[in-house]
């Protein structure tokens, strides 16, 4: 079930407001297929994908990726960290960068074996209903956030 998160919240991606990015990326669960949002004025910021040297030395010039609209939808494809600075200078220096862990989902999102057999079906029913009905919303939720929206 992939998520859609607003890097930042309501506060978006920026270098003022004592966001603390790191704090904000711990308290989720980041999978692959999940979106990230970031929310900010091009005029001040943008995004810069890095590697994780660049990361720690808050160097954006030679970046995995670049992005510049003011608001940017990333995907997250595969396993492991994914980092993020602002390329604007002293930005990534008082905390405007994020890393971004990537994990298998759980076994614990899978139902567990039920022993009365005849509840098993309606919740795995259930489970599989939810699954779609949340996979839709994120879907459509994603396309809205991009501009998409009819």
């Amino acid at each position: 079930m992939a998520a859609v998160y607003q890097v930042g919240d309501s506060a978006g991606w920026t270098s003022v407001g004592q966001v603390d990015y790191q704090e904000w990326a711990a308290s989720k669960n980041f999978h692959v297929g999940d979106t990230l949002v970031f929310n900010y004025n091009s005029q001040f910021h943008n995004v810069k994908q890095v590697t994780q040297q660049a990361f720690e030395a808050c160097n954006a010039t030679s970046p995995i990726a670049t992005y510049t609209n003011g608001y940017d939808t990333v995907t997250l494809e595969k396993l492991g960290h994914f980092y993020f600075i602002c390329g604007y200078p002293g930005h990534c220096q008082v905390g405007q960068q994020i890393d971004i862990l990537v994990s298998s989902p759980t076994s614990s999102l899978s139902p567990s074996p039920s022993t009365d057999q005849t509840t098993e079906p309606s919740a795995a029913s259930s489970l599989y209903f939810s699954y779609n009905v949340c996979w839709t919303l994120g879907v459509l939720l994603a396309f809205c956030l991009s501009g998409f929206a009819y």
